[in-house]
């Protein structure tokens, strides 16, 4: 098993654990919950995609793609639950490294796919920033 394969199964394990062990938040938005969701659970899916496209090149087979796109939509699902909403997110792992390509924010690529949270709200909970 390559670096890359054995990578693409601890993200896929994690992201099904973290599924597993969901508690939604009583009051949202846990905005720490989602952030985290998105930093070390969908940003990592992600950056090891450009990563392995943009080095050497690297082809998944149909199995590890698969289970990077799920671990990505798991934690995109977990991310949008954690401020009350529930998805079901269905979005190729390419279609979020660019996006992540041209917004350097895993958290503005999250935003841009799920749509969590509503633009509106998102600027009231950032200070308008």
């Amino acid at each position: 098993m390559s670096d890359v394969s054995e990578r693409i199964a601890e993200l896929s394990e994690r992201a099904r654990r973290d599924r597993e062990a969901f508690e939604p938040p009583s009051d949202p938005p846990d905005e720490a919950a989602a952030l985290e969701y998105l930093t070390d659970g969908a940003g990592a899916v992600v950056g090891l995609y450009v990563d392995a496209r943009t080095g050497e090149t690297v082809r998944f087979d149909e199995a590890e793609f698969a289970l990077l796109e799920r671990a990505l939509n798991d934690w995109l699902e977990l991310y949008a639950a954690c401020y009350g909403v529930d998805i079901d997110a269905s979005f190729t792992v390419r279609e979020a490294a660019e996006l992540l390509v041209d917004t350097h924010s895993i958290r503005d690529t999250a935003m841009l796919l799920t749509q969590v949270p509503e633009r509106d709200t998102a600027e009231a909970w950032s200070g308008g920033r």
